[in-house]
């Protein structure tokens, strides 16, 4: 379990943007359901408001519609009757002191050794090392 920093949602494969759009549900419905996600990785999500998890989800459903995949919209609109309205918290601002510069480290150094296994493939980890080589 992982919400990837919201830095990394433009240009994370195909396989873990579509990974993320799971995860957000996964992690709500724990909430839902038991109070928690329960999970170290994404506990913190309790340190903010459940609208921050609304405009994370919507970031990564834009991600999503600008590279043309499809998701369910009917099952969105539903999780942020849940969750709040996403409007209510800025890009910005979304787990603002979690999604920081050490965060962002640990997913790239997370998704660098992904790539030494394969996936990422070379030309996905390239664009991502590109884009992010100020920290490596």
């Amino acid at each position: 379990m992982r919400l990837w920093h919201k830095a990394l949602l433009p240009y994370l494969p195909l396989l873990q943007l579509r990974g993320q759009y799971r995860e957000v549900f996964l992690v709500a419905s724990e909430i839902r359901k038991k109070g928690t996600p329960n999970h170290i990785l994404v506990n913190k999500v309790q340190e903010y408001p459940l609208t921050h998890l609304a405009a994370y989800l919507q970031a990564v459903t834009a991600e999503m519609e600008k590279r043309q995949l499809k998701y369910d919209k009917t099952k969105v609109a539903d999780l942020y009757s849940f969750l709040g309205e996403p409007q209510a918290v800025t890009y910005e601002d979304i787990f603002k002191d979690w999604h920081n510069d050490r965060y962002l480290r640990q997913c790239l150094y997370n998704l660098q050794e992904k790539a030494d296994c394969g996936r990422p493939d070379a030309t996905e980890w390239a664009r991502i090392e590109e884009n992010f080589k100020e920290y490596f």
